[in-house]
């Protein structure tokens, strides 16, 4: 049977939570799962937060950080964009069939769409979809964005990578040019392309599809708590290396953090500085605290030269 479910929640988490609950209950049925988040880069499940996204800018701006199931890059969500899922059983899914919805969807608004490399959907040979993959115990989705009225401003600020030298582990997004589907369809909403997503759905698979009702906020909420919790987000094992310095009147400094599973694990520090006891004084003060903006900079700053330390942590933009 086909089912449609949308939600009114632009929550990343209780959205993502959602996501999974329809997967491990999803039986029989082929469901398309239309879905915004407010103000949030998501990421992979296998990336580096700190290499794909400025998390503390993004925190600063009121923004969410959030990572999902499915690997592939970090995609910037705000209410101009339209998220899908189809999820069903191994013995359902079909790749060719699913995109064949998105496609058939832009061309109910008047756009010819086309699918690229390894996950994207192209029209007018940019970018404004894409698409990632998860399967688990016979189950599978298959998800991604729909760009329609984007900040595209804030989507290149918070993807941009930070100042600071990272030498990370995990995985890298492959950045593409990008359009809003607005600009090629002038009327086009979000709203609308539910309309055509769901109407191409039913088109596709050849039946009507029945609406469903997001079940109890209780049901999601111990799932939601996971995917907003700092382990999930943070603390996932990606050792990566970030090199941070600065010239201060004082001296020069530069240092080194070996991070693992979200907390700084060593610490070099390299400096002219004629107080020499600054080296000893930072490397101990940043071992084993969490490597995060705010924590670095709550550290340092009881340190000697502790607001230029700090003041340099900001222009790293992490």
């Amino acid at each position: 049977m086909l089912c449609v479910v949308k939600t009114d929640s632009t929550d990343p988490y209780k959205n993502l939570a959602l996501e999974e609950y329809l997967l491990l209950n999803v039986g029989e049925n082929v469901i398309l799962y239309l879905w915004q988040n407010r103000h949030t880069v998501v990421i992979g499940r296998n990336q580096n937060p700190w290499a794909e996204c400025r998390t503390s800018l993004l925190e600063e701006e009121g923004g969410h950080l959030a990572r999902r199931l499915s690997g592939g890059g970090a995609v910037y969500h705000d209410l101009g964009n339209l998220n899908f899922t189809f999820l069903c059983k191994d013995d359902h899914y079909d790749l060719q069939k699913q995109l064949s919805v998105i496609q058939e969807a832009c061309k109910l608004c008047g756009i010819d769409a086309t699918f690229s490399g390894r996950n994207d959907l192209l029209a007018d040979g940019r970018k404004f979809s894409g698409n990632a993959f998860y399967h688990s115990k016979g189950f599978s989705y298959h998800h991604g964005t729909l760009l329609i009225d984007t900040d595209m401003d804030r989507l290149g600020r918070y993807l941009s990578p930070p100042k600071a030298k990272l030498e990370a582990k995990g995985v890298s997004s492959v950045r593409s040019r990008v359009v809003n589907l607005k600009e090629l369809s002038p009327t086009l909403t979000c709203e609308k392309m539910k309309e055509y997503m769901t109407s191409a759905f039913e088109s596709v698979y050849g039946e009507k599809a029945m609406l469903l009702s997001p079940p109890e906020e209780a049901l999601l909420r111990p799932m939601a708590e996971k995917y907003a919790s700092a382990d999930w987000l943070y603390g996932r094992p990606m050792p990566f290396n970030c090199t941070m310095q600065a010239q201060f009147p004082w001296g020069n400094l530069q240092i080194r953090t070996q991070v693992q599973g979200g907390n700084v694990e060593n610490v070099q520090v390299f400096t002219d500085a004629m107080d020499f006891s600054i080296a000893e004084q930072l490397k101990n003060a940043l071992t084993g605290i969490p490597f995060r903006s705010e924590e670095l900079i709550r550290t340092v700053q009881v340190l000697p030269y502790g607001q230029d330390l700090a003041q340099m942590i900001r222009m790293q933009q992490l």
